[in-house]
């Protein structure tokens, strides 16, 4: 039989010592070549690129972190998966990260494991920074990572009293467009799919949009609201509750996000025969790919996600640490309505 290879107990690694001993320059030499934007001559990068090559060394970050106080980790808490928008805000994260030459490190919150909690198990990392997603964080759990110089910054929501800042879409204003294209394409009744409902999103949303209705004289009492749980199946069972209450058809429904928008209108198709928009119309926000697929050419509102990825991590200060943290920033970034063919209106773009 083939002998197996087997890494030898108390085998040495090579360091960067031995790559700057090979390439005959100094050791910061070799840490320069090794982190982008550095100072150093094309030259000598190659030198030390080299020897590298020929003595199979691969920088230790770990130990490079030890040295400058920064991992180069930026940890980001997710707290709803189950609406896609979230699954496309990691991956533009990602990229964005990557390209800032930063590593992520990803914690997703369940029933046994809560923002505070998660928080806990990425401090020993070291992190440079956190990004949250989900609606519940404690002063306290801001306070701990700000005294160890660690920003929090909030995405796409806001979390009152907390000294936590960050980046969001203006909600309100989402909310409002949608209410004023379904007035205008004539819509008296009304119904909301809400999501979480400790969430300053989906409130801010549902804010918006009540107000713009009963601005325009559309009593209160014709503006029904539902809990859909901010999923697929949320949508559905919402609809199936308001057939439930034997109220008649709204004119229109808005669906905070879009999934939940989605779930809604194949409710109506499937279950009760209704056509989109012809029977009722339908509104979504976000503006998930999968809205806009030709079972649901879904009229939404588009997220900014790239500017509000790039904001988010930019107030994290990662190229000046020391920098103070602003912790009143709030910056509501304002969407953009997209039409398609769940409201008569506008052509579809």
């Amino acid at each position: 039989m083939p002998k197996k290879n087997k890494i030898r107990e108390g085998s040495i690694r090579t360091t960067s010592f031995d790559v700057a001993a090979l390439a005959g320059v100094s050791q910061s030499a070799v840490s320069r070549a090794f982190k982008p934007g550095s100072s150093i001559a094309a030259e000598t990068r190659e030198k030390v690129l080299d020897a590298a090559r020929k003595l199979n060394y691969v920088p230790n970050s770990i130990a490079s972190s030890l040295t400058t106080h920064r991992s180069n980790i930026v940890a980001i808490i997710l707290g709803d998966l189950n609406n896609p928008f979230y699954t496309h805000v990691l991956e533009t994260f990602g990229r964005e990260l990557q390209a800032r030459n930063r590593h992520i490190l990803v914690f997703t919150l369940n029933e046994d494991m809560g923002t505070d909690d998660a928080i806990m198990r990425l401090l020993p990392y070291q992190v440079d920074g956190v990004i949250l997603t989900s609606a519940q964080l404690s002063t306290r759990m801001v306070g701990m990572c700000h005294d160890r110089g660690i920003p929090v910054v909030l995405f796409n929501r806001y979390i009152p009293n907390t000294g936590a800042f960050g980046v969001r879409c203006d909600n309100p204003e989402g909310g409002r467009e949608i209410a004023e294209a379904f007035l205008a394409a004539g819509a008296r009744a009304f119904a909301m799919i809400t999501g979480d409902p400790k969430g300053t999103t989906s409130k801010d949303r549902a804010t918006g949009f009540m107000d713009r209705l009963v601005d325009a004289g559309i009593p209160r009492s014709d503006i029904k609201a539902y809990e859909g749980s901010s999923s697929y199946e949320g949508g559905a069972e919402a609809v199936k509750a308001m057939m439930a209450d034997g109220a008649k058809v709204p004119d229109a429904i808005f669906g905070i996000n879009d999934i939940m928008a989605m779930g809604a209108m194949d409710a109506l198709r499937i279950e009760y025969g209704l056509k989109v928009p012809d029977d009722v119309m339908v509104a979504g926000f976000d503006d998930i790919p999968e809205g806009a697929r030709p079972p649901y050419q879904l009229t939404t509102v588009r997220q900014p996600i790239n500017r509000m990825v790039r904001a988010t991590i930019d107030l994290l200060n990662l190229d000046d640490p020391h920098a103070e943290i602003d912790l009143a920033h709030d910056c509501p970034i304002k969407g953009h309505m997209v039409w398609r063919n769940t409201i008569p209106g506008p052509k579809p773009e």
